[in-house]
Formats: C-alpha cells, structure tokens, sequence
C-alpha cells in the first residue's frame, strides 16, 4: 500500500473519529428541559434504553431540577407499560425516596404492588414472587386503608392467595404422583385465609401449546423424567421417619 493510500485511509478514520466526539460533546451541559425532552421524545419513538440514558444525564447535570420528579415517574409508567417490572420498581423506588409527598406516596406504591402483580403472567413459574407480591400488598392495605386504590389492591391480593393456593395444589399433586404423602400433606395444609372457600376455586386454565410443556398441574407426559428425589422436587419435602422415600 502507497504511502499516499495510507495518509487518505488515515484521514478519514480521524474525520469520522472527531466527528463523532464531536457528536457526543454536543450532548452534555445541556439546559434539564433539553434532557426531559428528549426523554419523552426516546419514549414516543419506543426507545426506553435511549430514555434511561437521557434520564442519567438530567439527573446527573441538573439533580435539583424541578423536571426530576415528573421525568422519574414517567420512566416509571414507561417501563411498566414495556413490560420491565423490576425496572419500574426501581424508578418508583426512587421517586418514593425523593421527591414524593403523602398523596404522591400512596400512588406510587399502589403502583409498585400493580407493577409485583402484572410481572406474575404464569403464577406457576415463582412462587417467591407470589409471596412478596401478597406480601407488598398486604402492607399497602395497611397502610392505607382509606386509599382509592384499596379494592384494586384487595381484589389483586385475593388473586394472588388463589394463585398460591392452586401452585400449593399442584406441587402437592406431584408428591403424590412419586408416592410422598407426608409432603403432599404439607402443601395442602398451606391454604391461607380461611375466607375463601378452596373448594370452589377453578384452577386457572392453560393454553394448550404451554400445557404440553408446562403440564397442567395435575400431570404432564413427561412426568417419567422426574427423579425420586427431595432435591427436585422441593426444599420442603417432608421426610418420613418410617420410610425415607415418602
């Protein structure tokens, strides 16, 4: 390669390499309103990362800006409505440590318990999630027990105790599909609030494409693969003192 080849190749990588910090200068030490425009500018074009990033520089170049509250709770509603759940809380977190006041407070962490339950699409897959999500629930009840928000959040909780009830139901089937009553007895003891009738609880039905893979929580086909053993099958396997394989 010629030394004048070299020189032109050379050139251009530096043109486009200072161009582009060039580019990226231009995106500092900007006035807050610019940073919250382009926020809400990323979220209409569906860019919620580009948004994030937009936030970062408000919060870092104006961090007593009046715009901060709004801009925090915007990206909250945004990543709820993008389905990223942990990423809403963080933003509600946030506001609720910050910048709200009592009323801003109780919206926000009925927001927070809306935000535990919509990330809960199959209640089979985490039980933990169940839990914290009742959990966070109960405690907004508690707290605000005069909240317009109080009958969502009720009726939310009362689908969530079902929803525990009905995995109880299933994990107990499976003990009793491997011959452990003592464990299957354990989960069907674990039925909260006495209120509710189980009895006349229908389980929840699953289409059938994720039926065949998921099973329908009394039995799948693959049910043949599972091993004999408590490690698979749960933590809270009930041992008995007779017989250790039940």
């Amino acid at each position: 390669m010629s030394l004048k080849i070299k020189l032109i190749l050379s050139s251009i990588v530096f043109a486009l390499l200072f161009s582009s910090c060039a580019k990226n200068l231009e995106e500092y030490n900007k006035p807050a309103v610019y940073w919250y425009a382009k926020i809400i500018e990323s979220i209409s074009d569906g860019d919620i990362d580009k948004a994030d990033d937009y936030y970062s520089s408000l919060q870092g170049e104006h961090i007593g800006s009046p715009l901060l509250p709004e801009a925090t709770m915007i990206l909250a509603i945004a990543h709820m409505h993008y389905e990223e759940y942990l990423l809403s809380e963080h933003f509600l977190n946030e506001y609720i440590k910050r910048y709200a006041n009592a009323n801003e407070k109780e919206f926000a962490e009925f927001l927070k318990v809306k935000a535990k339950y919509m990330a809960l699409p199959n209640p089979r897959r985490d039980q933990v999630l169940i839990n914290e999500a009742i959990v966070g629930a109960e405690k907004f009840k508690t707290d605000y027990p005069n909240s317009m928000y109080y009958s969502i959040v009720d009726t939310m909780a009362t689908n969530l105790y079902m929803a525990d009830a009905a995995l109880n139901e299933s994990i107990a089937g499976l003990y009793d599909r491997i011959d452990k009553p003592k464990s299957a007895a354990y989960y069907r003891a674990k039925q909260p609030e006495p209120w509710i009738v189980w009895s006349e609880v229908n389980r929840a039905k699953l289409p059938w494409y994720k039926e065949w893979f998921e099973g329908n929580g009394r039995g799948s086909w693959y049910a043949y693969l599972i091993p004999d053993t408590q490690s698979v099958v749960s933590r809270n396997s009930v041992a008995d003192t007779n017989d250790t394989s039940k």
